[in-house]
Order: C-alpha cells, then sequence, then structure tokens
C-alpha cells in the first residue's frame, strides 16, 4: 500500500493524514498531474492516490479539482473543498493518533490562496505560508525533504518543525528567494488587458518564488500567466493561471480553459504543460481568453 500524491503542501499534508490513519510507513510516492495526463504514471492495485487525478488501478482516490471529477464509482472521498487535505481528514476523521486540525485549516488557506496581504507579502512571518513554499516540485526533486516534511509534521508541532536546521536552511534560501523574485516579475511582465503574463522562456534558468507576489505588484491585474519551459532542453512549456486574491474580477474558469491544452485545476488556479511546438498556437488562445475575461461552462 503506497501513498501517491504530488509535492506541494496540500500533498504533504494529506501524506501526513493518510499516514497516520492508514499506519503507512513506507515512503511517499511523489508524482506530477501530467504524469496522469501523459499516461506515464505509475500506479498500482493497493495505492491510494491523493491530490491528483483518478487512476483506475488504485484503491481509494481523494481529491477536490474540479476538472478530475469523474462519474464511475470510487472509494475515497471526492469533493469540491479548499483542499484535498480536508478531504481525507474528514473521511477519516476518527482514525488519527494526533490532533491535525490547525495543520488541515492552514493546508485549506494555502491551496485555496486564502491569504491576507501582510501574508503574500512577509511570508516569513507565518510558518504555515514559510513552510509551504519550501515544498514544491518545480525545480528540483527533493524527496528525501519532502519525506522529511511529512515525518516531522506527524510527530512534532509546527514550531518545532521551523526549528529543524533542514527546515531553517530551505526557509532562509525561499526567504532571499522572494526578495529576488520581485525584480524578475517587473522585468518579465507584460500587461494585456487587465492580464500580468510573465514569460521566463528566454531564461535558462527561469527563476522561482512567491507565486502571489504578482497581485500585489500589479494591483490592477485579475489574473495572472507565467510561462517558462520546464527544463533546459525547451521541449516542454510550462504554463501556471490564477486569479487575483486581491482583485477577483476574473470570470474565467482558468481549469476547463486549461483542459483544452492538456492542463486543469481550480476555476480559481490551473497549470497546463505541453510541447515547445505548439506553444505559438496555445498561448494566443489561452492569453486571449483571459484578456476577453467572459465567463464559461461551471
Amino acid at each position: 500500500m503506497r501513498i501517491v500524491t504530488r509535492p506541494d503542501f496540500d500533498g504533504v499534508v494529506c501524506a501526513v493524514l493518510l499516514a497516520d490513519a492508514l499506519g503507512i510507513g513506507q515512503p511517499v510516492h511523489w508524482v506530477e498531474p501530467n504524469d496522469f495526463s501523459k499516461g506515464s504514471a505509475d500506479i498500482r492495485p493497493g495505492d491510494i492516490i491523493a491530490n491528483l487525478p483518478y487512476h483506475p488501478d488504485c484503491d481509494m482516490w481523494f481529491d477536490h479539482h474540479s476538472t478530475n471529477r469523474i462519474d464511475r464509482p470510487f472509494k475515497g472521498l471526492f469533493h469540491d473543498s479548499p483542499s484535498a487535505a480536508r478531504n481525507v481528514f474528514d473521511y477519516f476523521a476518527d482514525r488519527f493518533q494526533r490532533d491535525y486540525r490547525e495543520l488541515v485549516y492552514w493546508a485549506d488557506r494555502i491551496d485555496s490562496a486564502d491569504f491576507t496581504r501582510d501574508e503574500v507579502l512577509h511570508p516569513e512571518k507565518y510558518d504555515y505560508v514559510l513552510l509551504s513554499m519550501t515544498v514544491s516540485g518545480e525545480t528540483d526533486r527533493e524527496e528525501a525533504y519532502w519525506e522529511s516534511v511529512v515525518r516531522m509534521l506527524r510527530e512534532k508541532d509546527i514550531a518545532q518543525v521551523m526549528a529543524q536546521p533542514e527546515v531553517e536552511a530551505h526557509c532562509r534560501h525561499i526567504v532571499r528567494q522572494n526578495g529576488e523574485y520581485a525584480d524578475w516579475l517587473r522585468k518579465y511582465t507584460r500587461i494585456e488587458g487587465r492580464v500580468a503574463i510573465t514569460d521566463f522562456r528566454s531564461l535558462v534558468h527561469p527563476p522561482s518564488g512567491n507565486r502571489f507576489l504578482a497581485y500585489s505588484l500589479f494591483p490592477e491585474t485579475v489574473v495572472s500567466v507565467r510561462i517558462r519551459y520546464e527544463n533546459p532542453q525547451k521541449q516542454t512549456v510550462v504554463v501556471n493561471i490564477g486569479h487575483s486574491i486581491f482583485n477577483p474580477a476574473c470570470s474565467v474558469h482558468v481549469g476547463r480553459l486549461l483542459t483544452a491544452f492538456g492542463g486543469g485545476g481550480h476555476r480559481g488556479a490551473a497549470a497546463a504543460r505541453f510541447p515547445a511546438d505548439q506553444a505559438d498556437s496555445y498561448l494566443p488562445q489561452i492569453i486571449t481568453a483571459l484578456v476577453k475575461n467572459q465567463p464559461g461552462p461551471n
């Protein structure tokens, strides 16, 4: 029995809850949603999938992304909740050895981008927000670190977790990275209509940073688009779209928009990966839909 989830904070919390409720001790199998769309996800009988699309070979499934909804019976829970962790928490409500209510509260807020402006501008003041920024599959695959965070959140309170040397080191890196990221955004972002478009494709190593910072830097916009190559080989383009959390006037369900381009997600946040030779066709269509800002199917 394996836990299969994605490397983000919601995935980490799902792994914490599933490992506790079901007594699973083996390492998490970390997978990206794109592995499902490509058919390369290694899913085996007995696997428990969380925060990822459904796979017919799994034993249980927990998710909350509207574009992943299915119409067949399954064991687990799908619900349009703030986080996939909330669905795991509700399903196994009486099975936990520890009180995870605070952890799931923050998973809800972080995954649904329910932030104050101060939390966006100064994440170093908020332990859970800063910790969440240290878990990402966008750059290096730090599976040992992700596993360590899962283990620590099962055993320690947040203050103890933040005091661990490896967590402190990752947090220092994130704070430094966020300080530099604002300059990158200003240099590589253009505005079309009320859309902030950040295009990092000219950079061999595109910068990472606080994904909500664009909403503060470009307050007149209602949605942001970030474009980059997946790796230096430049074979795959990655597009991330998010509704502004401070100017909530975007009418486009971006998850449904990106399903036409091999992606998916929520109404307010979504991503897609596609071959680089399709970018000249796909990107204008995506940006045009966002600039028009017309609601589509719910």
